[in-house]
């Protein structure tokens, strides 16, 4: 059974930093890709930033310059070092994997996600 734990978040001031990683486990197969998303109170969830096996990465404009997203393929695990952080950052942030895992048999990608990391920013 897959599973993603997520660590992480908490509360900071506006210009502080935090890192969130994500750990997934319960596969053979290997995410891909992996990424963080968030959701604030009354928005719908978006994309924060991805990044494939190969170290391809994607990010929100909102965050180009100021979050870095990483991976460690061996212990298929993704972090999210965020820096310079602002009150709109403020959300709860999912870990998110894609894996062609279907019972333990390969099949069809699909969407894994965490159970959600809150991570506040006060001014």
């Amino acid at each position: 059974q897959v599973q993603l734990v997520e660590s992480g978040g908490g509360l900071v001031q506006a210009g502080g930093s935090l890192r969130l990683s994500c750990a997934a486990s319960g596969s053979s197969f290997s995410p891909n890709p992996m990424g963080w998303y968030r959701q604030a109170p009354g928005k719908q969830r978006e994309l924060v930033a991805s990044i494939t096996s190969g170290g391809s990465t994607v990010y929100a404009d909102s965050v180009k310059g100021r979050f870095t997203i990483s991976r460690d393929n061996i212990k298929n695990t993704v972090y999210l070092q965020m820096n310079s952080l602002k009150p709109e950052d403020t959300a709860v942030y999912y870990c998110n994997a894609v894996l062609p895992d279907v019972g333990g048999l390969p099949g069809k990608p699909r969407d894994y996600w965490g159970q959600g990391t809150q991570v506040t920013v006060s001014s």
